[in-house]
């Protein structure tokens, strides 16, 4: 008897031309296969690499399927394909960072005098652009705390165009209820616009919980291996995505064919991978609240965590980000920074080998010191992008780390 299949589900099917299989697309047999050309001449199994800037057209006037890279090219259609897969939207769009897919939703759809309300703690290149750059164009941004859903709806005013959220937030790991937020925006005929980096699609779908727009730094844990700079939009309103498509194409920051093959075969293993990530995780988390030289411990994932109950209820795992506070001062945390071994203190996120960083005097240094102690962005936080390798060696590289502190 023929398996029926969800809307998103047979479309991927009808791409694959799997349909007289009825195979049951699930998140991660689309990662492996949703981008997939089945036309290819050659039967690759895999979608080449089409290290091409241009295509030939059959004559004067005549456009091909192809006709320029920064327009289109097929590594990254296939990109594009499994990004709005993964995310259950109609489209994805690739970029050549996280911050040109952020930049370009911005200049889509933002002009002088709108106003944004955004999570507070943001990551700092994103808060950079918004306050060194957006506002010379006369764009006007109001910061909330993340956690207060009704401070949203507060904030809001006529000219809001866009509701701009991260959950988990970078670094300080709060929630945004999503739909909550969802329904204040759309409330101010504003968009919600969800940055899903931290869990990925895997964990979290904001689409099906009322976001209009996703953006993803596919640097991060869809490519999964430190070897690439990658931006993504999802989205499923076909007037939004046609102002960004254009966007994209006439600002031009696009990603090249390689970086774009990268992040496929990253996406592949992700579901894989963010199982490991959440596991590892876990258990670091739960070493490291009860440590003596720990002050707390920022993790969904605890039940300590003031937003436990939402994390199990809009995530389907609670991510390999964490975040603590020490103890100490900012000494004491170069100190543990200067004595891991196992850990690379080194900005970004999301890949195999485990991460420690500082956010106030690394990724969020461009925030002035004053803004970053009044959202809790202290000298006595440090942030851990968990790894894959094994726990009990991470745990114990940790513990000798804090013997320094």
């Amino acid at each position: 008897m023929p398996v029926k299949l969800s809307s998103v589900e047979s479309l991927c099917a009808v791409k694959m031309g799997f349909v007289s299989r009825w195979v049951l697309m699930r998140f991660s047999t689309r990662s492996i296969h949703s981008g997939d050309r089945p036309e290819d001449e050659a039967g690759a199994v895999t979608v080449p690499i089409y290290q091409v800037s241009t295509f030939r057209q059959k004559e004067p006037g005549v456009e091909s399927q192809y006709v320029y890279a920064r327009t289109s090219n097929p590594t990254r259609e296939a990109l594009e394909r499994t990004l709005a897969s993964l995310e259950e939207g109609e489209h994805g769009l690739a970029f050549g960072s996280g911050m040109a897919a952020i930049t370009t939703v911005a200049l889509s759809l933002l002009n002088e005098g709108d106003h944004v309300v955004a999570v507070q703690d943001l990551y700092g290149g994103t808060r950079r652009l918004f306050d060194h750059i957006m506002r010379n164009f006369g764009v006007q941004f109001t910061y909330v705390k993340g956690s207060d859903s009704e401070d949203f709806e507060r904030q809001i005013r006529p000219e809001t165009k866009l509701v701009w959220v991260e959950t988990p937030t970078n670094p300080l790991l709060q929630l945004i209820d999503l739909p909550t937020a969802a329904k204040s925006a759309h409330n101010h005929n504003a968009l919600l616009v969800v940055d899903n980096t931290f869990m990925s699609p895997y964990l979290q779908q904001p689409l099906k919980l009322g976001a209009d727009i996703v953006l993803h730094s596919t640097t991060k844990y869809l490519g999964g291996h430190s070897d690439l700079v990658g931006g993504a939009v999802v989205l499923s309103n076909p007037s939004l995505y046609e102002k960004v498509h254009f966007a994209q194409n006439a600002a031009g920051a696009v990603p090249g064919p390689f970086d774009c093959w990268l992040a496929l075969r990253g996406i592949k293993t992700l579901s894989l991978r963010m199982d490991r990530h959440c596991a590892n995780a876990q258990k670091i988390a739960e070493f490291l609240e009860p440590h003596p030289k720990v002050q707390s411990v920022l993790y969904p994932g605890l039940a300590s965590h003031a937003q436990h109950s939402l994390a199990e209820k809009q995530m389907s795992g609670f991510g390999g980000m964490i975040s603590l506070r020490l103890k100490g001062n900012f000494e004491a945390c170069k100190r543990l920074l200067k004595n891991v071994k196992v850990f690379t203190v080194a900005e970004s996120l999301g890949g195999v080998e485990s991460l420690i960083e500082h956010p106030g005097s690394m990724t969020h240094a461009s925030v002035p010191k004053v803004e970053r102690e009044r959202i809790g962005i202290t000298d006595s936080l440090i942030r851990l992008s968990v790894g894959l390798e094994d726990a009990e060696d991470l745990i114990t590289d940790l513990s000798e780390g804090l013997e320094h502190v």
